[in-house]
């Protein structure tokens, strides 16, 4: 398809620079089949049913920015897949003045080698000392909000914790799964009483989550691959959560996509443990879901695409045009929506 397709007009003051307060206060836009209507994100209890299951994604963002130097040269990187226990994939800022073996100080006693060059331009950085990665990168690095908002602000401590979802325990992410932003304990209990379960799996959001598709049609877009997991015993309930009768609400497009990766064309959900780049487009068969809570996506965004899929380009225009006419808030930081299929 062309990816022209997938384009929208967004007014720049809708882009939100932070989180709804308190968290579950954000407005959600219920698109029920064709169906549009305006909803909290509080009435979730009231528009799911008793026996549903909300699957989570556990991962937590890491500080992944990092600013450095390699002699004179100011080199900035985000980390975004990793390949080892010290080695990282970075989209690297001024990369045309490194070379093989050059090492960039990022300040703190924190270093890293560069030992590779991948086909899309990312570089393999790996760091030095003996120190786990992870507390390098707490002493040198910063959170890594999306250039749509680091563009237009500076990060700050808060964003430590705002861009963090309360589910977030498995290091590892560079973006954060930010359809669980809008979740919290009052909301979870309310959620629970009214029988609505929950799951969790990992899967490490990348980087390339933000990256532009420059193709011209979607056949041509290369995914990067992000690593998931999903282990027997969730595997064996989110089964029985199909085969009872309920329904599994992806809570984010990260937890979708790794629970279509894991299903096979029954709509069986196996054990899971590796790289995904599933690419979903209209046109895919949905396998593992029957609904999904995520935010408002960028124009000509795999993730637009993704919903379209899911709904209908003609219906996600629609929706997308009534949450700008009525200046719901976009993005990670943004407002939300439940998107229930037709079945």
């Amino acid at each position: 398809m062309r990816v022209d397709l997938f384009d929208f007009d967004l007014p720049a003051e809708l882009i939100a620079l932070r989180p709804a307060k308190p968290r579950d206060s954000a407005r959600l836009l219920l698109v029920e089949g064709k169906e549009i209507s305006d909803r909290t994100v509080l009435d979730l209890p009231n528009l799911l049913r008793p026996g549903d299951t909300l699957v989570f994604n556990d991962t937590r963002v890491i500080p992944a920015q990092l600013e450095g130097r390699r002699g004179n040269a100011k080199i900035g990187a985000t980390l975004h897949k990793r390949e080892g226990p010290r080695d990282w994939w970075a989209f690297v800022r001024n990369a045309k003045r490194l070379r093989t073996n050059d090492t960039v100080e990022f300040g703190g006693g924190v270093a890293a080698a560069v030992v590779d060059r991948g086909d899309d331009g990312s570089i393999l950085l790996h760091f030095e000392g003996d120190e786990p990665v992870e507390i390098l990168l707490e002493r040198a690095g910063r959170m890594p909000l999306p250039p749509y908002i680091a563009s237009k602000r500076p990060v700050d401590d808060s964003d430590r914790s705002d861009y963090q979802t309360m589910f977030a325990r498995e290091d590892g992410a560079v973006a954060a799964p930010t359809a669980a932003l809008h979740f919290t304990p009052r909301l979870i209990e309310e959620l629970g009483e009214a029988g609505i379960r929950r799951e969790t799996l990992t899967l490490h959001v990348g980087a390339g989550t933000f990256l532009p598709v420059k193709a011209e049609d979607t056949s041509e877009h290369k995914m990067h691959a992000e690593w998931g997991r999903i282990d027997a015993e969730a595997a064996k309930r989110l089964n029985e959560v199909r085969s009872s009768g309920g329904r599994l609400i992806a809570v984010g497009t990260t937890s979708l996509r790794l629970l279509e990766s894991a299903a096979d064309d029954d709509g069986i959900i196996h054990p899971f443990a590796g790289d995904t780049a599933i690419f979903i487009t209209p046109g895919y068969r949905f396998k593992a879901i029957d609904g999904l809570v995520t935010n408002f996506h960028l124009p000509k965004s795999t993730l637009f695409m993704l919903v379209s899929a899911l709904m209908g380009l003609d219906v996600m225009k629609s929706a997308y045009g009534h949450a700008i006419s009525q200046k719901y808030r976009f993005y990670s930081y943004g407002d939300a929506s439940l998107l229930l299929p037709s079945r």
